[in-house]
């Protein structure tokens, strides 16, 4: 929705966008849930299948609406810095260029009828109105004197009259607006409406006045938003839950993903448990003690941090967070590389470097800028790690001539650039080893939500720490809210999942956590 600041006759709705991260987001979950009756349900194997049902355009629309509400109440309750900004179209887009042609149309004809003797002010008294439309919209129920001062100053009928007559002190009327304006405004606008004050001629005037209106119809709007987050957040839970329900209720198989999720998780738990006692899985699985729902679902949650996004449909429950857990998961693998090439640094050059103050923070600097980009197609992981050996070997030996250590001999010098080249490879022992640890401070984080408590980080990730503990905490309430939401869901398929055979125990919910 493009903001037009300069166009007049555009509503509110047209001149506000939500931020782009958080659109993309809201947009994600709504198109993809809506495929959800179009994908062949991953349970359905050689079953006959019910019949489909056949709705109409308006339920669809419904649906719509409802998932798009609920996408944007969740990103307001789960994005603290959500805010809206103006959207205006790509430069040199073909949107941009028509856009730009309408209004320089509009404004120049405003140019020519006031500009005609006698001046004809259709389209300016056109422009007040909805000038005194904005201001008026600014107003709370209590602002009855500055309510009757815009009637009284902007009142149109008489405008009209003095237009007719040749009495019209448009001027007048203006420097009036630009006055309400800045009454209404934010601090922040303050700059902007003593610009306006500096401009002189009427028709620049009028077109950063809209584009000022425009500004306070976000700041508004974002105001607005801060109030009701907090009444929202007691509300959400529930609502999303309703909505939620609305919408599986009008969907074909609208949970099968999340089914498919969870029944992966159970699995991969039960593998790993025959695997750890060398012994088949059904023995495994019999001999030993059920899951229970909880650590089933929080290895689910796990899961999502090592997630296929291209190729695995991510579950309907949590499309509305894909876009967060795919961003901590990215974040996730650069600071693993990160500690491992760190770790192989300080074992190289030995106890003379451990202890001193603020190097393994230049390091970790020298790292991450060289690793920007590390997800993007063209980015070359072997030859940046090649530049990091290097750049490495350098910091090192000059940090170890600074304190009066003797620097590394080749030998050792050709065994950090090679670890840190090896580091490229998945199945690299030093970097699975940093790898686990990350998943078992996360695992351990996720257990401990409730207690006050943190869990200890792991030995070789202590440079990583503040990083990882904020992407934890992040990782932690998006999950436990996700718990929240949809624990009956949850409950339900777990429990069919756990009693198979029959010999199951539910043990702690999974709505707990």
């Amino acid at each position: 929705m493009p903001l037009g600041s300069d166009k007049p006759g555009s509503s509110e709705e047209d001149k506000l966008s939500d931020s782009s991260e958080s659109r993309n987001r809201a947009d994600t979950a709504e198109r993809a849930l809506g495929i959800r009756q179009r994908t062949p349900s991953p349970h359905q194997g050689n079953a006959p299948q019910s019949s489909p049902r056949f709705v109409s355009v308006e339920e669809l629309m419904e649906t719509a609406k409802g998932v798009s509400n609920m996408a944007l109440a969740h990103e307001i309750v789960v994005s603290g810095g959500f805010q809206l900004k103006p959207s205006d179209p790509a430069e040199g887009s073909l949107e941009k260029r028509v856009q730009d042609i309408v209004h320089k149309a509009f404004w120049d004809c405003l140019e020519v009828q006031l500009g005609e003797d006698p001046p004809t002010y259709d389209h300016a008294i056109k422009l007040l109105g909805e000038i005194k439309e904005t201001l008026l919209s600014f107003l709370l129920p209590g602002h009855s004197r500055l309510r009757n001062q815009i009637n009284e100053v902007v009142d149109l009928d008489l405008i009209k009259q003095e237009a007719e007559n040749g009495a019209l002190d448009i001027n007048k009327v203006v420097e009036f607006i630009i006055g309400m304006m800045g009454t209404l405004c934010a601090p922040a606008r303050d700059e902007e409406i003593r610009k306006l004050r500096d401009i002189t001629a009427i028709v620049p005037l009028f077109k950063a006045i809209f584009s000022v209106l425009d500004l306070m119809k976000i700041d508004m709007a974002n105001f607005a938003v801060s109030s009701i987050r907090p009444h929202l957040m007691q509300q959400s839970v529930e609502y999303e839950r309703t909505k939620f329900q609305e919408f599986i209720e009008k969907q074909h198989n609208a949970l099968d993903f999340t089914q498919r999720w969870l029944e992966e998780a159970a699995n991969s738990l039960v593998n790993s448990r025959a695997d750890a006692t060398l012994a088949p899985a059904g023995a495994a699985a019999s001999g030993g003690p059920a899951f229970c729902p909880l650590t089933v679902h929080n290895h689910a949650y796990m899961s999502l941090l090592r997630w296929n996004h291209r190729h695995t449909p991510f579950p309907e429950t949590l499309l509305m967070d894909q876009s967060r857990f795919e961003e901590m998961q990215m974040a996730l693998e650069q600071l693993t590389v990160v500690a491992a090439v760190l770790l192989i640094a300080y074992n190289v050059a030995g106890a003379a470097l451990s202890g001193l103050p603020g190097f393994a923070d230049k390091l970790k600097g020298i790292v991450n800028a060289l690793l920007a980009g590390m997800h993007i197609p063209s980015f070359n992981m072997n030859e940046t790690l090649a530049t990091i050996g290097e750049k490495l070997c350098v910091e090192v030996n000059s940090c170890l001539s600074q304190h009066g250590f003797t620097q590394l001999c080749a030998d050792k010098v050709a065994v950090l650039k090679g670890q840190t080249q090896a580091v490229v490879k998945p199945d690299n022992s030093i970097r699975k080893l940093i790898d686990s640890r990350i998943q078992t401070f996360l695992m351990s984080y996720l257990d401990s939500s409730h207690h006050k408590s943190s869990p200890v980080v792991p030995g070789g990730l202590v440079p990583i720490q503040k990083e990882l503990e904020e992407i934890a905490v992040k990782f932690s309430r998006l999950v436990n809210y996700n718990k929240m939401v949809f624990a009956p869901h949850y409950e339900k398929i777990l429990k069919e999942i756990l009693s198979k055979d029959g010999s199951h125990s539910m043990g702690k919910s999974a709505g707990q956590g």
